[in-house]
């Protein structure tokens, strides 16, 4: 093992992220900057073993979770499958699927989400996500369930996949009440890093060049406190807090989430087949475009029209 303090790069492959430990900080960068970062199954199996290599490290003492490029993470992968017919077909589509094997898909899927969650707050290391820019879906939530938040002041944050018939998380209005998880979670409306200061979703907004800075030197300062006290306040937070309803609240999440998922309608089917024609861009437009402009953010003005 590399000595305390020491720069490495771990020895175990990561093909979708990059896992380095520079002086007790493991740095973990989700690393797909062309997909914006987006979660595949690969992805995600990679961060979770990133955050247990990080946890079995005994010369790492603070995690710090971030995203490459102009994205933390834009959520779960919704590119068509490789190799499908022109425009492809998305890995949720219903098409060639029982009524029985699409519900089991989302009712294994979505009782996973919970794991994960627990998951990162069973290590013994805390995790700070440092938010470098859009945060949606399933990037949204990973923000969410770190225990420390430090976002860019260029971050903006989402949940758009309601749009077209997607859950929420039970952990936004745990964290921010009610009020607010239902002002953006019934929308998919995109919120900038000032109003998820003022809601309670981040701890910090900082300038954007100033965002790896900030985030290291609060985990320098973390690493300072003797390990059993920052391991056992962690968990005293992280297990409480699902001990006093938190746990039982995803629990109920993974079962509505499956049943929204598997609400296939009409809408969500024109949607597919604007995809299965045209691709995800024009999926995303058809689906997005009557909600421009965004209250906030940089989709927030509407573009004006070419002149002549």
């Amino acid at each position: 093992m590399p000595a305390v303090g020491a720069t490495w790069e771990c020895s175990m492959p990561y093909e979708d992220l990059i896992y380095a430990v520079d002086e007790k900080i493991a740095t973990v960068t989700l690393n797909r900057p062309d997909q914006m970062n987006a979660i595949t199954p690969a992805m995600q199996a990679e961060m979770h073993r990133a955050f247990d290599e990080a946890d079995a490290d005994r010369g790492v003492r603070v995690i710090i979770l971030t995203g490459a490029g102009k994205a933390f993470c834009s959520g779960y992968d919704q590119s068509t499958a490789k190799g499908a017919a022109k425009g492809g077909v998305r890995r949720i589509d219903p098409a060639g699927k029982s009524h029985a094997e699409y519900l089991e898909g989302w009712q294994r899927h979505d009782g996973m989400a919970s794991a994960h969650w627990g998951h990162m707050w069973r290590l013994g290391k805390p995790i700070i996500a440092a938010v470098n820019g859009w945060a949606m879906g399933g990037g949204f939530w990973y923000q969410l369930a770190a225990d420390i938040t430090i976002a860019s002041d260029q971050a903006v944050f989402a949940q758009p996949e309601v749009r077209h018939i997607s859950n929420t998380t039970f952990m936004f209005a745990a964290l921010c009440g009610w009020k607010a998880a239902n002002r953006w979670g019934l929308t998919g409306d995109h919120f900038d890093a000032a109003e998820a200061l003022r809601i309670g979703l981040v701890n910090e907004v900082v300038p954007h060049d100033k965002l790896m800075e900030t985030a290291r030197a609060l985990a320098k300062r973390i690493a300072l406190v003797p390990e059993p006290s920052v391991r056992l306040n962690k968990a005293i937070t992280m297990l409480g807090i699902q001990a006093a309803g938190l746990h039982s609240g995803l629990l109920l999440e993974g079962a509505l989430g499956a049943l929204a998922h598997s609400s296939h309608n009409e809408i969500r089917e024109k949607l597919f087949d604007i995809q299965r024609e045209g691709g995800t861009k024009a999926y995303l437009d058809a689906r997005d475009g009557p909600f421009q402009p965004e209250p906030m953010g940089p989709k927030s003005k509407r573009k004006k029209p070419a002149g002549p």
